[in-house]
C-alpha cells in the first residue's frame, strides 16, 4: 500500500514538474518559438480549435513568426483571437499569411518576464506542497486503520518529505535556467 502511494506520489509531482517547465515555454525569452501561440484557439465550424490545428506554423527568423492558415476566410478572426490573448505584439497579414514580429525585449519587459516565471514556480511549488499533503494524509489514514506501524509512517512521511524536496529544488532549477535566459541579451 505504502508503494502504491509512493508511486503515485511521484507520478503527480513528476506531471506538476513537466506542467511548470512547460508553462515556461510560454514566456518569450530572446527567440520566436511557436510555443509563445500554442494557448490559442479560433472558432472553426462552431468549435473552438488551437491555432496548430488550423495551418502551419513556423518561426523562421528571431523575432517573426508565420501562420499559415489553410483556409484564408480564418485570416480575421485568427488576428482577432492573438490581439485577444494580449501578448504584447499585433498581427499583420497581406491575404495569405499572418506575421507576428516580436518587439525587441527591454530590460524592463526582461524583469516583468522573470516576475511572471518566479509566480509560475511558486504555482507549481504550491501544486508539489499540496501532492505531498494529500500523501500525508493517505499515510496518516493507514496509521490510524492500523495497517501500517507508527514507525512505518514516520518513515514514509520522511521518504515523501524528501520526494517533495527533490522536486521543489527541480522546479528551482528550471526556475533558475529561465531566469538566465530572459535575461541574457
Amino acid at each position: 500500500m505504502l508503494e502504491e502511494i509512493m508511486l503515485e506520489l511521484e507520478e503527480k509531482m513528476e506531471k506538476s514538474l513537466a506542467n511548470t517547465k512547460e508553462r515556461f515555454s510560454h514566456v518569450r525569452a530572446g527567440r520566436a518559438n511557436v510555443s509563445m501561440i500554442d494557448g490559442i484557439s479560433v472558432e472553426y465550424f462552431g468549435q473552438m480549435t488551437p491555432l496548430n490545428q488550423v495551418g502551419g506554423l513556423s518561426a523562421p527568423e528571431a523575432r517573426l513568426i508565420v501562420i499559415d492558415p489553410w483556409d484564408k476566410s480564418l485570416i480575421p478572426a485568427i488576428e482577432k483571437e492573438i490581439q485577444k490573448a494580449n501578448l504584447g505584439f499585433n498581427p499583420s497579414n497581406d491575404g495569405r499569411v499572418i506575421r507576428l514580429v516580436l518587439p525587441e525585449l527591454t530590460e524592463d519587459r526582461r524583469k516583468e518576464y522573470v516576475k511572471v516565471v518566479k509566480k509560475e514556480a511558486e504555482e507549481g511549488k504550491i501544486a508539489i506542497r499540496s501532492i505531498r499533503q494529500d500523501a500525508n494524509n493517505k499515510i496518516k489514514k493507514l496509521q490510524k486503520d492500523s495497517e501500517i506501524t507508527e514507525d512505518e509512517s514516520k518513515k514514509a512521511q520522511d521518504d515523501v518529505q524528501k520526494l517533495t524536496d527533490k522536486y521543489a529544488k527541480l522546479v528551482d532549477d528550471a526556475l533558475a535556467n529561465k531566469e538566465k535566459e530572459l535575461m541574457s541579451v
